[in-house]
């Protein structure tokens, strides 16, 4: 598992960088955290906090 995902971001990396995508960056880092955040937050003590946000 750990190998397809990292060959996953062989790929885009490769992807980004042939088609000069560069745009795609911040976007990917932005929809990673934000997923990062609501996972870490369904079991923390900042759940409430984070339901304000959005």
């Amino acid at each position: 598992m750990l190998k397809d995902t990292l060959d996953f971001l062989k790929d885009l990396g490769g992807f980004i960088l042939q088609q000069k995508n560069y745009l795609l960056i911040p976007l990917i880092i932005t929809l990673v955290s934000l997923g990062a955040l609501i996972v870490f937050a369904q079991s923390s003590a900042i759940a409430p906090f984070i339901y304000t946000l959005f």
